[in-house]
């Protein structure tokens, strides 16, 4: 210890001597002396301080809150994860489908809350608001499929009713839905028969030429089945009209949904629509039932069988029970042109004369080739095509047609349909061209064949005397009959429901419909306007339905079978006089109904010589549009007087669009 001292002694002079040198010309103060700590204890190690010196330690903190959301998110993402698992496994996500349609319902209903009005305070202006709800609504309906698309093509019929910016968006609700699977439509054969597509129908999808063949890709799909094409072993050719496996799950589920949604409408928009939701539903339920189909379609036959004005014009298809269920409908197999080909229907035709188009009243049908359809099944099973063309009729440029009248054509449907509605009471509510084939007769004359027979509404014999009436004081304007009858409808306007079922401006009323519009409007800004005019046809819609007690449903399908027939005929250039067609079956059916007695039924037939006199006005304004439409001056009558409702709409910043079958 004395040794290392004496060393650190000496280092330390020896510093202080040079530190001296080198800086006295620097600084010459006296220089510090040197300190020196020298450690004289000895070296304890460090002893950490007992517990028991220590304060009392702080409660660990526990983040109660933050540990009780945490596992109440945990279990409702656990609990949806469970839900959704069993909702897409068990219900073909019934459950996930009605979620999002109350979700959409209920923000669409917010919208227009907050933003219908002349200047709304979150959308550019009505029509914007119109567009973007629109679009919701056709999105939520394309992605919910089934049922939802049976709903969008109803929107985009009610023409009358919504604003344009629904039927744009809505027209492609008639476009082919996504087809199943073949596993799909193999599972739904096998639950209705207990046996395989192979041995219900004798096929083979093997190309064995003693069996029968099907095609495995469907030739259409609709909203609720798709179709496929068969040749049995007997050598029948028939249509596999197969239900969609998760139809039958899904159908209870959209049908509440659908039921929710307009009652949370009806309450928040004040319209009376609620009540006919049961009727709604249970057509649509029906719909989904091929048993009922099949019963439509045979009794539809054998009124056109006992109809001389429609036998040898209008076919219906076959049904084969044996082969039929609940979810599966197997029926004569059609080759024909649809309603909306016009080309095919009016081009040359290069078949021989006094020869019919294939099928048509028992004309041979091409035989598939069987080598062909096992080159097809080995090669490209997933895209099978195995049914022969059969389009020889349109010649060797393929340019050729059916070269049927259009007149002839819906001549025809007017026919049909006015007798379903004023003579029978039996009404196929679903005539869009997709539901219509045309063949060639062997005398040149068109024959209609209908098909889906699904969507019916019967007419009780009481309310069909009345609308034949009703038609007929429309086309005479007899307007004290007319309102008495509305008003035992429960209808308090009876000039707007006239309009409403002529699809134009009823001329022979009080004028209440166009002096009710034009009350108050002038002067007004266009988006007032437009508004304004909005909110009357609402109240018309309250004024149809006034008394939903006496309202007759059956109304509802009526006017779309009405609404529809009259786009047909709007589409092949208005060939006919619809009306004038309609309103005469209208009067003869008070002559020929079976349940009407004999006195009641000569009174009719002298009025109806009367009414015959009488609508021969309607055939000079047909005939003048006939020629202004020679000329190139007008597209038709149907034209002309959609084109008066839309120039009397768009002074008031109304905007009409009718083309539902456009794209």
């Amino acid at each position: 210890m004395i040794r290392l001292s004496v060393n650190l002694s000496a280092r330390c002079r020896n510093v202080r001597a040079s530190t001296t040198f080198r800086t006295s010309k620097v600084d010459s103060s006296p220089a510090a002396p040197c300190q020196r700590n020298i450690q004289t204890q000895p070296l304890q190690p460090f002893v950490p301080p007992p517990p028991s010196s220590l304060p009392k330690a702080a409660p660990p903190k526990q983040y109660r809150r933050t540990r009780k959301w945490t596992r109440r998110l945990a279990y409702v993402a656990i609990g949806i994860g469970v839900i959704y698992g069993v909702d897409n496994q068990f219900y073909a996500s019934s459950i996930s489908r009605s979620a999002r349609t109350f979700g959409l319902g209920l923000l669409v209903a917010i919208d227009y809350k907050i933003n219908f009005r002349p200047h709304p305070p979150l959308a550019e202006s009505i029509q914007a608001l119109h567009n973007r709800n629109a679009e919701r609504l056709f999105n939520l309906l394309r992605a919910n499929g089934g049922l939802y698309l049976k709903m969008g093509q109803a929107i985009a019929m009610q023409s009358a009713v919504l604003p344009p910016e629904f039927q744009k968006m809505f027209a492609k609700m008639f476009d082919d839905a996504p087809q199943n699977s073949w596993e799909e439509v193999e599972q739904v054969i096998r639950e209705d028969f207990g046996k395989s597509p192979e041995e219900v129908f004798g096929v083979s999808f093997t190309g064995d030429p003693e069996m029968g063949v099907m095609e495995r890709t469907a030739r259409a799909s609709a909203s609720v089945a798709q179709v496929h094409w068969a040749k049995l072993k007997d050598g029948r050719e028939v249509a596999v009209k197969v239900q969609k496996r998760e139809i039958a799950q899904q159908v209870g589920w959209d049908l509440w949904a659908f039921k929710v949604v307009t009652y949370i409408y009806t309450s928040i928009f004040h319209l009376p629509l609620y009540s006919l939701v049961p009727f709604i539903s249970e057509r649509l339920l029906l719909e989904t039932d091929f048993v009922n189909e099949a019963d439509n379609s045979e009794r539809m036959a054998k009124f056109v069988k006992g109809e001389s004005r429609l036998r040898g014009k209008v076919y219906i298809p076959k049904v084969y029970r044996e082969l039929s269920s609940k979810r599966v409908m197997t029926a004569e197999w059609i080759e024909g042109v649809r309603l909306w080909d016009k080309e095919s229907l009016t081009g040359k035709w290069a078949g021989k004369r006094g020869q019919g188009s294939p099928g048509c009243q028992g004309a041979p049908l091409d035989p598939p080739n069987f080598e062909k359809i096992s080159e097809v099944v080995r090669s490209n099973p997933t895209d099978e095509k195995l049914k022969p063309r059969r389009d020889w009729w349109k010649g060797v440029d393929s340019k050729g047609g059916l070269g049927v009248s259009l007149k002839d054509v819906m001549t025809t449907m007017v026919d049909l349909f006015s007798a379903q509605m004023f003579l029978w009471g039996c009404v196929h509510c679903d005539p869009h061209p997709g539901n219509i084939f045309i063949r060639r007769l062997p005398s040149g004359k068109p024959e209609l064949v209908l098909i889906d027979h699904g969507l019916y509404v019967n007419l009780k014999p009481e309310f069909r005397h009345q609308y034949s009436l009703f038609w007929k004081s429309l086309m005479t304007f007899d307007n004290k009959t007319l309102g008495q009858i509305v008003q035992g409808w429960g209808v308090n306007n009876a000039d707007i429901f006239a309009s409403a079922t002529l699809m134009r401006p009823y001329t022979g009323g009080d004028k209440s419909t166009s002096a009710g519009i034009m009350k108050g409007l002038s002067g007004k800004e266009k988006a007032e306007r437009a508004f304004e005019m909005q909110e009357k046809m609402r109240k018309g819609i309250r004024d149809i339905l006034s008394d939903e007690t006496k309202w007759p449903q059956e109304l509802i399908f009526i006017g779309r079978n009405l609404r529809i027939v009259q786009g047909n005929n709007q589409f092949l250039g208005s060939p006919v006089n619809r009306i004038k067609l309609t309103g005469n079956w209208a009067s003869r059916s008070l002559v020929d109904s079976p349940d009407l007695p004999l006195t009641e039924k000569v009174k009719n037939l002298g009025r109806h010589l009367i009414f015959k006199l009488v609508i021969f006005s309607s055939d000079v304004v047909f005939y003048a549009s006939k020629v202004r439409q020679f000329f190139g001056i007008g597209m038709g009558m149907e034209d002309d007087m959609e084109g008066q409702m839309k120039r009397i709409a768009k002074d008031f910043g109304v905007e009409l669009n009718h083309d539902v079958f456009d794209g």
